[in-house]
């Protein structure tokens, strides 16, 4: 887990985070509950059933370029991570809001988004590298591969608690 001292000064990774890293780590630390991970999106409401009727009234198109930013991804690898094809992103862009099922995919990715930062202690680019990285617990498929169906993320969540508690995989 990342450092907890007040008193050291922070390293120059944590000078150079992104804001949204900064507040997720926050939100973890402060035990803002299960969903602490909405703040890469840009939420501020933690609480589940906020979050359900978000998700159910679609969130706007900013969650996903916040996302997008943060995880410097091409626009065309987040649209196939999400299963929304190019055109129809268009369309969302035009109109500013995603659908449902599309804002609980986004939603999905940075749940697992949000768990590799905090492995990798709030280093994003090493939490970037392992989610784009083929590994063997996974089959040889991608953290970020496996995220694209429930089933695929709940083992990505296995495998990261797995190596939390050092667990090996």
């Amino acid at each position: 887990m990342a450092r907890h001292s007040v008193l050291a000064p922070p390293t120059s990774a944590e000078r150079s985070r992104a804001p949204e890293i900064e507040s997720y780590l926050e939100a973890v630390r402060g035990s803002r509950g299960p969903n602490a991970y909405v703040v890469l999106l840009g939420l501020r409401s933690f609480d589940t059933p906020t979050l359900h009727k978000k998700v159910e009234q679609g969130f706007a198109f900013s969650a996903l370029l916040k996302i997008l930013r943060l995880m410097a991804l091409p626009m065309q690898v987040l649209a196939e991570v999400l299963f929304i094809p190019p055109r129809t992103l268009q369309r969302r862009k035009a109109t500013g809001r995603l659908e449902p099922d599309e804002s609980d995919r986004l939603l999905r990715l940075s749940r697992i988004y949000g768990k590799a930062i905090e492995l990798f202690e709030g280093d994003n680019p090493a939490a970037l590298q392992w989610l784009q990285s083929p590994l063997k617990a996974l089959g040889g498929t991608s953290p970020l591969a496996m995220s694209k169906t429930e089933p695929g993320a709940q083992e990505v969540e296995r495998l990261i608690s797995r190596l939390e508690y050092g667990v090996f995989s």
